[in-house]
């Protein structure tokens, strides 16, 4: 049972070994405590104080919305900032800015223009502020920090301007060049344009009347030249006709001159109405042509002008028969038998027969203009239909050709819209309505250095402090090899402990114990006062 209980009070905390071992050691803890403290806190007055100047740069959006003008520049403003960056980090826009402002100065003949940039790069901060509704970059802050509070603003300043202009010139410049390439791309696509319109006008002057465009115009037109063969082929057929009649009439005509009087006068009586029999059948059928012409055809009509042209013909010749029968009827009333056989006998004298052979010869030569027409009609016939057989193939050649040429327009078209498009957003660009940084809080003039920190360094100095105490502490502990509780002398006896002797203290012991007490809480007071002094005194100071 006692054994048990030694157990469990073994492993409960020993409380009562650590206070012991605190009353016996705060003053090797509170001394490191102190030194370590000191060291820190000092060390942040001796350090040379920086003072850092921000400024907050906020990313405004165009003012004219996307749906109306598409900017022609890329949107990833991450990398548009990477870029900037690496351009105003660059060696030449830094020394710049360390030439002008006369940046370590104080450290000039140490430090090689590298080595003042490299410092230069580290004393800049550059921070982006992302908005976390719409994970993109709305604002990014730009820092420097500098010994002088007025050196950190001025560069703060010089910094900010450069973002602000490098961004307006790279969105420009980046616009500007978008436009530019699309103008020569549409210049490329209309020279294409412009090519494949030379090759479908080439294709098209060469298979002029073949076009699939042509190939109604064409039916109509062959249509109408088949009824034109089909006219002038009855028309020539009423001509031959008509040539056989008109032989007819003059070989009687010839027959009845070469007679007797009698007979002559008796043929004469009786040919003049068969003559004018003949012409007045001839007429009424040319009429009967002209009225089946004009019910299909206008009056100007090429046939239906034929027509009208013979049957004035036909009625004048008539009219010239019917005047000669009663002109050669008076001349034999008033002249008597010799005169009538003196006409008779003179072929000259004979009004009909010179009728005859002028209308004979004008028949010969309507014959011939039908055959020609005839001829020419046929020709022209088959050059519409080989037009109209080679159709098939013109077209498939005028296909692929259209093809390339409506590609190659729709190509134009796309283009031409993008440089449109493009030339707005440029022109956006320059008048300053596009995405650009504004300033939202300028370069701020530091009052306090902003390092070193010399409230975090009395926090920091605390931490070493306590840290140096317990170690000091705790290597005292572990190299003393003295036992301060009955427990440690418990553990070490190989038996039990059946009975203890008291501790004996006298008056001095007491007395050496107090002062041992007092002495401890009043360095215990003295190292807390420094101590929270030293941090006061750095907050007001700060």
């Amino acid at each position: 049972m006692p054994q048990d209980t030694e157990d469990q009070s073994a492993t409960r905390p020993d409380f009562q070994r650590y206070f012991d071992l605190v009353r016996r050691r705060h003053i090797l803890f509170l001394v490191p405590l102190f030194l370590g403290w000191a060291a820190v806190w000092s060390a942040s007055w001796v350090l040379p104080a920086r003072y850092k100047s921000s400024t907050l740069i906020l990313v405004e959006q165009p003012t004219m919305p996307k749906d109306f003008v598409a900017p022609n520049i890329t949107d990833d403003l991450q990398d548009r900032m990477r870029s900037i960056t690496q351009q105003i980090l660059s060696r030449t826009r830094l020394l710049v800015i360390i030439d002008k402002l006369d940046l370590y100065g104080n450290l000039d003949k140490r430090l090689s223009p590298d080595e003042k940039i490299e410092r230069m790069r580290k004393d800049i901060d550059i921070e982006l502020v992302r908005d976390p509704e719409r994970d993109e970059i709305s604002s990014f802050r730009i820092s420097y920090s500098a010994k002088n509070p007025h050196v950190a603003q001025s560069v703060t300043g010089e910094l900010t301007s450069l973002f602000i202009n490098e961004n307006s010139r790279e969105r420009q410049e980046e616009s500007e060049g978008t436009t530019k390439f699309l103008s020569d791309q549409l210049e490329t696509a209309r020279a294409s344009l412009a090519e494949q319109e030379a090759k479908v006008r080439e294709f098209q002057g060469m298979h002029e009347g073949q076009l699939p465009t042509q190939q109604a115009s064409n039916l109509q037109i062959l249509s109408g030249i088949q009824a034109q063969l089909e006219n002038e082929q009855s028309a020539l057929n009423g001509a031959r006709q008509q040539h056989v009649y008109l032989q007819a009439l003059v070989e009687q005509s010839r027959t009845l001159h070469g007679g007797s009087r009698r007979s002559d006068s008796a043929a004469g009586s009786v040919a003049a109405p068969t003559d004018l029999q003949s012409i007045d059948d001839e007429l009424d059928k040319l009429r009967a042509q002209l009225a089946d012409l004009s019910s299909r055809y206008t009056d100007r009509y090429p046939d239906v002008l034929k027509l009208k042209t013979q049957i004035a013909k036909m009625e004048s010749m008539r009219d010239s028969v019917v005047a000669a029968s009663k002109q050669k009827a008076n001349d034999a009333k008033q002249a008597g038998p010799a005169a009538a056989d003196s006409d008779t006998l003179d072929p000259s004298s004979s009004g009909a027969s010179l009728q005859l052979q002028s209308q004979l010869q004008a028949n010969q030569m309507e014959i011939a203009n039908r055959e020609r027409s005839i001829s020419d009609l046929k020709a022209k016939i088959g050059d519409y239909q080989t037009r109209l057989n080679a159709e098939p193939a013109t077209e498939q050649g005028l296909a692929d050709l259209t093809r390339g040429y409506e590609q190659s327009k729709a190509n134009y078209d796309e283009l031409l819209k993008k440089k449109e498009d493009s030339e707005i957003a440029t022109s956006m660009e320059h008048m300053q309505a596009g995405e650009r940084f504004t300033i939202l809080d300028p370069p701020s003039l530091p009052a306090k250095p902003d390092f070193p920190n010399r409230l975090k360094f009395c926090a920091m100095g605390l931490g070493v402090g306590l840290a140096l105490g317990v170690v000091v502490v705790g290597g005292f502990e572990l190299t003393d090899g003295r036992l301060y509780s009955e427990q440690q002398i418990k553990s070490m006896l190989p038996m039990l402990v059946i009975s203890e002797v008291p501790e004996v203290v006298n008056a001095k012991d007491t007395r050496n114990r107090k002062r041992r007490l007092v002495l401890g809480w009043v360095i215990t007071a003295i190292v807390a006062v420094i101590i929270l002094s030293g941090t006061v005194f750095s907050y007001l100071h700060a």
